[in-house]
């Protein structure tokens, strides 16, 4: 940081894997719930919400840090816990319609895996959710999510250490000023 500076730049979210995962998420849930609910039930809107709220708090989360370390976390994890009811949405989805869920050795699982961990799954998924029939793109959906659950995860430890290292801006502010008094050139 540059002498007396104190707010560090905030932002840069679209760079984060996190935030682009969340991204696919919502527009796959978009998809999915406009191809296979009925637009009058509840359902709809709470999905489509709870997709839209992660990707939504990990910008502002990414905004506010530059002021505020705890309303970054708080909002990380708020994104977090969209992900989980969104998660829930999908899982009772299966469910209800007697639908499978893709365990972790079911092989259809870990083809979907390998596939949206490579560089293609970003430059293709558009297209590929509308090939795919209610079962399969609910599986897509609780794999992407349980990646961004992982990641998001992660990202709450680093923005913790980042807080116990650099403090928050209150501490920032109180060291430049001092700084400042002490050189103010």
């Amino acid at each position: 940081m540059e002498t007396h500076t104190f707010l560090p730049y905030g932002g840069g979210y679209e760079t984060l894997r996190a935030y682009k995962v969340a991204r696919i998420i919502y527009d796959v849930t978009y998809h999915f719930t406009s191809r296979f609910l009925n637009g009058r039930d509840r359902t709809v809107d709470q999905m489509v919400q709870a997709a839209r709220s992660c990707k939504q708090n990990i910008a502002e989360g990414s905004m506010a840090s530059r002021t505020s370390k705890e309303t970054e976390i708080k909002l990380t994890n708020v994104a977090y816990a969209s992900l989980g009811e969104l998660q829930e949405d999908y899982e009772d989805y299966l469910r209800v319609r007697g639908l499978e869920r893709w365990g972790k050795d079911h092989p259809r699982y870990r083809k979907m895996r390998t596939y949206v961990l490579s560089p293609a799954f970003d430059e293709e998924y558009a297209q590929v959710i509308t090939r795919l029939d209610a079962e399969a793109l609910a599986n897509l959906s609780l794999t992407l999510i349980h990646q961004d659950l992982y990641m998001l995860d992660k990202l709450i430890e680093s923005q913790q250490k980042s807080f116990l290292e650099e403090g928050g801006i209150r501490e920032r502010m109180y060291h430049a000023r001092k700084d400042y008094r002490n050189n103010p050139h």
